[in-house]
């Protein structure tokens, strides 16, 4: 083997001239990229959505709705929930949010709200953020206690 004899493996190679490598190679100078301005430039790289200049579709649509900034958001957690815990006696007479993130149901940070489906049976003391009124009187009718954090 010779470096006169090297070649390219087969098929890893797709251009047959090289461009940008000298006037010889007929594809020199410009480098097919025409003269000037952007898209002559190296790095150069459309931005998402560019229509050319044209105004672009995200923004000749109309905008509506609202966003409130304020909004706090809820992980919610059902009663049929709470029970299933309670029959597979993962948990025994108190919920906490800390019970709560050990059983994978919500995470350190996250505000809980106890929701209404399903039934509860046994009574339990619960303590989180929220409470559906049907959550509320469900536990109430199971003889148990809602505390709000």
């Amino acid at each position: 083997m010779n470096l006169h004899t090297l070649r390219p493996a087969e098929g890893s190679t797709h251009n047959s001239k090289r461009l940008g490598r000298g006037q010889g190679s007929g594809k020199g100078g410009t480098s097919t990229k025409g003269h000037k301005g952007d898209k002559s430039r190296s790095g150069h790289k459309d931005k998402i959505g560019f229509e050319g200049g044209q105004m672009p579709l995200q923004r000749r649509l109309p905008k509506f709705g609202f966003k409130n900034i304020n909004r706090k958001e809820y992980v919610g957690i059902n009663l049929d929930t709470i029970q299933s815990l309670i029959d597979n006696n993962k948990i025994s007479n108190e919920i906490t949010k800390e019970i709560l993130v050990q059983n994978g149901l919500a995470s350190k940070k996250d505000l809980v709200k106890i929701l209404g489906r399903g039934e509860l049976k046994s009574s339990i003391t619960i303590s989180v953020d929220k409470y559906t009124k049907s959550a509320l009187e469900a536990i109430e009718k199971a003889g148990g206690k809602a505390n709000i954090l």
